[in-house]
């Protein structure tokens, strides 16, 4: 996906800054049903929130993590706090 402009980041970090995640990572990973979910919210609001528990980080750090599933949803990768990321969507128009 295309990277965001320093306007959408500000946009999408406004609206999901004080938001709890709606989707959280355990010990099964990225499955196909946990990337059909995130596309599901991605289409129906434009942006996500994701946290990933410490179960699912056992070999490998949030940074690489978040950025394999925003290429994997189609999505680009807002910003990543500890174990915490945003997404957005742009929707079709």
């Amino acid at each position: 996906m295309s990277e965001l402009t320093a306007g959408k980041k500000r946009f999408v970090k406004r609206h999901l800054g004080d938001e709890r995640a709606t989707i959280l990572i355990g010990k099964g990973g990225a499955s196909e049903e946990l990337l059909k979910e995130i596309g599901k919210q991605l289409d129906k609001n434009k942006m996500v929130k994701v946290k990933i528990l410490k179960t699912a980080l056992a070999d490998v750090d949030a940074k690489h993590f978040a950025q394999k599933i925003a290429e994997q949803a189609g999505a680009a990768l807002v910003e990543i706090r500890g174990h915490k990321f945003m997404l957005y969507k742009s929707r079709k128009k």
